[in-house]
């Protein structure tokens, strides 16, 4: 049984950081590229990074400078590390696994950025 499920959200401040977890199990994790989105209500889900099973990692324009992902393969854990948040961040953040077939979903964990 396949199971991914985020953690880390909360409230912060403008200006503020959060670090978000995904934790997968039931995959090989190594080979499955991990990926980051986020969707604020009444707009799409968006990309806002990947972390390529072969070592690569690409942001989002939007977030770039400003967000960094990460992967521990040992841990089968794949890290969101969000600095300099502004209101617009504000959004529930999901993890996804894709594999060939594959493609996994976590539940999503709510961030909100407000003063």
């Amino acid at each position: 049984q396949v199971q991914v499920v985020e953690s880390g959200g909360g409230l912060v401040q403008p200006g503020g950081s959060l670090r978000l977890s995904c934790a997968a199990s039931g995959i090989r994790f190594s080979l499955y590229d991990m990926g980051w989105y986020r969707q604020a209500p009444g707009k799409q889900r968006e990309l806002v990074a990947v972390m390529f099973s072969g070592g690569n990692t690409n942001h989002a324009a939007s977030v770039k400078g400003r967000f960094s992902a990460s992967r521990d393969n040992a841990k089968s854990t794949v890290y969101l590390q969000m600095n300099s948040l502004k209101p617009e961040d504000t959004a529930t953040y999901y993890c996804n696994a894709k594999f060939a077939s594959g493609n996994y979903w976590g539940q999503g964990t709510q961030v909100t950025v407000s003063s």
